[in-house]
């Protein structure tokens, strides 16, 4: 699962996730609900009964890739809560309680010329992991939740 908290880099990401096959316009505004992981039991329940709305993942991402941790420490807090890794580029003005938190830090100067080479290494392996294991789109973009983006 990508989160994207910065409106500077909506472009790079939305260009990258699309190439992987993770692109989903209709989850950007998930993420401004607090509790999007630990209370994604609840759209399983209205779904069970309204069949024909599909609020997004019933289920936990396997890993979370946050792209600017200083500005949604609470998807930092939730993913650290439910166990799942989180890969972050941190800067060097993050706090430390949440530093302490991810999985993977990247230490990094938050800029667009970083966030694109950034991007383009995740794009890069992920064409090459597909190529190795012969797997169809379709299935890589099942183990892929989707694209968030938050401003605040």
């Amino acid at each position: 699962m990508f989160v994207n908290t910065n409106s500077l880099w909506d472009e790079i990401v939305e260009q990258m996730t699309k190439k992987i096959g993770c692109y989903s316009p209709s989850m950007n505004t998930l993420w401004r609900t607090g509790g999007f992981l630990t209370n994604s039991h609840s759209p399983k329940k209205f779904r069970s009964r309204r069949k024909k709305i599909v609020f997004g993942p019933t289920q936990p991402p396997d890993c979370l890739v946050v792209f600017d941790s200083e500005r949604k420490s609470s998807v930092i807090l939730e993913a650290h809560r439910l166990q799942i890794p989180i890969v972050s580029l941190v800067d060097s003005d993050m706090p430390i309680e949440y530093y302490n938190k991810i999985t993977y830090p990247i230490p990094c100067n938050s800029s667009v010329q970083f966030v694109y080479l950034f991007c383009n290494l995740i794009t890069k392996t992920f064409m090459l992991q597909q190529k190795k294991s012969g797997a169809d789109s379709a299935e890589i973009e099942t183990r892929c939740v989707g694209v968030f983006g938050v401003h605040q």
